[in-house]
C-alpha cells in the first residue's frame, strides 16, 4: 500500500477503500495534563504526546465561529475584537459576536449566556457597545416583529473566511483540514431566543422560529460555495438535536421544523460534491434515516447512549462514524474496564471501516491520570488491527 497522508485515511473511510491504519481523533478539554500524561506514557518530552496521538482532523472555522470555541483565549478575542468580529466583556465574562449571540468566558464548554431576542435590559445595554445599530433596534419590537426584521452578519466581510484559504492547499503534518459548523441552524436559533423561549415558539409559533432557522440557513449556503471554490471535499455541520434519552423533537416536528433546512443546506453541498460530516450529541438514532436520505454521510461524536452495534448494522453501509468510546464513565472506571470497554467500541464500530477512533466527548480534567493512559494506548494498539 502506498504510504497515506492523515487526510487519505480519513478520506478513505468515506470511499471505504483500504487503510494501514484507521483514522484517530483525541482531544483533551486542557492541555496544561499534558506533562504527566507524557510522563505516564513513558515518553520524552510533551511533543512527543501529539505524535504519539496521532490526530488526523483539523476543525477551521470562520471568524464568526471563533468567539464559540476561543471565548477563553482573551487575546486572540482581543485581535477579533479589533477585526470587528467580536466584543470582549471581561466584567461581564461574555463574548458577543455578530449574530447577536455572547459566549460565556471561563466555561470549559459552550454556554451561551446572551441571545438577542431573550430580553434582558441589563445584557442588551452591555451588547450595545458592539451590535450594529440595526439590531440594536431590534429588542425594541414585539418578538415576532423583530425575528421578521432580522438580518444575518454577511459571511462574506472580508478575513472571515481566510483560514479555510489559509488552508486550501493543505495543513502541515498532512492534516484533514474540515471546515467546521458548530451551531449551524438549530443551535444558533435556539442561542438568540434563549433555549427555553425558542422550545416554546417552536411549538406555539413555528412559522417564527421556521424564518429565524431560514435565515441562519442562508448565512450557511452562502458559505458553502466558499468551501467548494477553495476546493474542500469534505465539510461539517454542527446542531445537537437530542438529550441522553431521546430526540428533543417528535418525528413530526423534526419533519416539519427542523429537518428542511439541513435538507435546504445539505443540498448545495451535495451540489459541489462534498461529504457531510455532522456533530449531533445525544440519542439521534431515530433521525439518521431521515439525515442519510437528504445526504449526510458522518455523524459524530456518535455517544454511546445509542446503541452501537444497532447503529453500525444498519446504517454502517451509509455512514461513518466518529466517536463512540464512552467519556462519561471515564471517570468512574479502573483501567481494566476503560481497555475492555475502548476495544470493544473500536472493534463494533471500526469493522469493515468506516471509522474514526475517537472519544463520545474530549477527555474531561475529572478523568484518572491511569484512565487516560489506558485508553490511549488501547487506540494506539488496535487502530491497525481493524482497520
Amino acid at each position: 500500500m502506498a504510504e497515506l497522508t492523515k487526510k487519505d485515511r480519513v478520506m478513505r473511510q468515506f470511499t471505504r477503500e483500504p487503510v494501514d491504519y484507521l483514522p484517530s481523533q483525541i482531544t483533551f478539554a486542557d492541555r496544561t495534563r499534558d506533562v504527566e500524561i507524557s510522563q505516564a506514557l513513558g515518553l520524552g518530552d510533551v511533543g512527543e504526546l501529539d505524535d504519539y496521538l496521532e490526530n488526523h482532523i483539523l476543525f477551521i472555522y470562520t471568524k464568526d465561529d471563533l468567539p464559540l470555541h476561543y471565548r477563553n483565549d482573551i487575546g486572540k478575542m482581543r485581535g477579533l475584537e479589533e477585526e470587528g468580529f467580536a466584543y470582549v466583556d471581561v466584567e461581564g465574562r461574555t463574548v458577543y459576536d455578530r449574530w447577536g449571540m455572547g459566549t460565556m468566558i471561563g466555561e470549559a464548554g459552550f454556554f451561551t449566556n446572551y441571545g438577542l431576542f431573550e430580553g434582558s435590559a441589563e445584557k442588551n445595554a452591555r451588547a450595545a457597545g458592539f451590535l450594529p445599530e440595526k439590531l440594536q433596534k431590534l429588542w425594541e419590537l414585539p418578538l415576532e416583529e423583530a425575528v421578521a426584521a432580522y438580518e444575518h452578519p454577511d459571511p462574506l466581510t472580508e478575513g472571515n473566511d481566510a483560514i479555510y484559504a489559509q488552508y486550501k492547499d493543505g495543513v502541515p503534518g498532512g492534516l484533514c483540514a474540515i471546515p467546521g459548523g458548530d451551531f449551524g441552524i438549530f443551535e444558533r436559533a435556539y442561542a438568540l431566543m434563549g433555549f427555553q423561549n425558542f422550545m416554546t415558539e417552536i411549538a406555539l409559533n413555528p412559522k417564527m422560529t421556521y424564518a429565524l432557522m431560514e435565515k441562519i440557513t442562508d448565512y450557511r449556503i452562502r458559505l458553502a460555495k466558499v468551501k467548494a471554490d477553495l476546493g474542500y471535499k469534505l465539510v461539517h455541520h454542527g446542531d445537537d438535536l437530542a438529550t441522553q434519552c431521546s430526540g428533543f423533537f417528535s418525528p413530526t416536528m423534526f419533519e416539519e421544523v427542523i429537518l428542511p433546512h439541513l435538507k435546504r443546506l445539505f443540498a448545495e453541498y451535495k451540489k459541489y460534491g462534498q461529504y457531510i460530516m455532522m456533530h449531533s450529541c445525544g440519542k439521534i438514532e431515530a433521525y439518521l434515516p431521515k439525515l442519510i436520505d437528504i445526504g449526510l454521510d458522518a455523524w459524530e461524536p456518535v455517544q454511546p447512549c445509542n446503541d452501537l452495534a444497532f447503529i453500525k448494522r444498519e446504517y454502517g453501509g451509509d455512514l461513518v462514524f466518529m466517536g463512540g468510546i464512552d467519556t462519561q464513565r471515564l471517570p468512574f472506571m479502573k483501567p481494566d474496564e476503560v481497555r475492555e470497554m475502548a476495544t470493544e467500541t473500536i472493534r463494533i464500530l471500526g469493522k469493515g471501516g468506516g471509522y474514526i477512533i475517537a472519544p463520545a466527548q474530549e477527555i474531561m480534567n475529572d478523568v484518572p491520570l491511569e484512565n487516560i493512559v489506558a485508553i490511549l494506548k488501547t487506540v494506539v494498539e488496535l487502530r491497525d488491527k481493524v482497520a
